[in-house]
């Protein structure tokens, strides 16, 4: 019985510094689960200032300028290469209005701020004698982005939908796509949007011959003054009432 007794006990006395050591480890753990916490609040509140910091230093100079087909001339009179890609993605034309950052690490940053009026005509890919292409549309030559045909597949002697200057006369077109990969109906707002075109033009045509026409009516039956009064003169000893009064030509 006693035997029995101080087993127990010494199985007490050794449970003891077990659970001792349980509880201080428990308490290792949250102490370390709260300093965490707090470390991460602090590198956060650390990470923001620097990437405010950095933001606010990374834009060094902001340019404006207009797109001329190849590269954008800047209001400060330079001019700036624009990436082949962006332009032909983004259907530039001459005359886009574009605003460029040049940043810390000496990125150059587009983005197109004010568009061209635009409108949208059909014309057919070819080869000049140097083997450089160009699209054939309305008369003219257009010259386009090598990059564009890359980006849409498109070789010589297909026909395109092309995007130019809705009242400037331009040296370079933007593709907008392939007509055979179109969809019939966007093919057919092309199409009306080249016949709207057409109608303004011929109808601005019509105004101007309709203006020179009454021109020249004016011209041919504005009367002589002159030449009426030589005809109506008479002798001093005729009748004066049977003259015309200069108050009434």
């Amino acid at each position: 019985m006693l035997k029995n007794i101080k087993n127990k006990n010494k199985n007490k006395n050794m449970e003891e510094p077990k659970q001792n050591k349980i509880v201080l480890l428990r308490q290792m753990i949250e102490n370390a689960e709260r300093n965490i916490v707090a470390a991460k609040q602090i590198l956060s509140q650390i990470d923001n200032g620097f990437r405010k910091k950095l933001n606010d230093s990374e834009v060094s100079q902001i340019i404006e300028g207009i797109f001329d087909g190849e590269k954008m001339t800047g209001l400060d009179g330079k001019t700036y290469p624009i990436p082949v890609n962006y332009a032909s993605k983004s259907k530039l034309i001459e005359g886009d209005l574009l605003k460029l950052t040049i940043t810390e690490d000496g990125s150059f940053v587009y983005k197109q701020i004010s568009p061209a009026d635009r409108r949208k005509t059909i014309g057919t890919i070819m080869k000049d004698s140097d083997e450089k292409f160009y699209v054939s549309s309305e008369g003219r030559k257009y010259n386009v982005l090598l990059a564009s045909l890359t980006y849409f597949k498109a070789e010589e002697g297909d026909e395109v939908a092309l995007v130019v200057p809705k009242e400037k006369i331009s040296k370079w077109a933007a593709i907008e796509a392939v007509i055979e990969d179109l969809e019939k109906d966007k093919i057919a707002d092309i199409a009306d949007d080249i016949q709207e075109n057409n109608i303004k033009k011929d109808s601005a045509e019509d105004q101007e011959d309709i203006k020179s026409e009454n021109e020249l009516l004016e011209d041919e039956w504005m009367p002589d003054v002159e030449e009426i009064k030589k005809e109506a003169q008479f002798d001093g000893n005729e009748d004066k009432d049977r003259g015309i009064s200069n108050d009434l030509l």
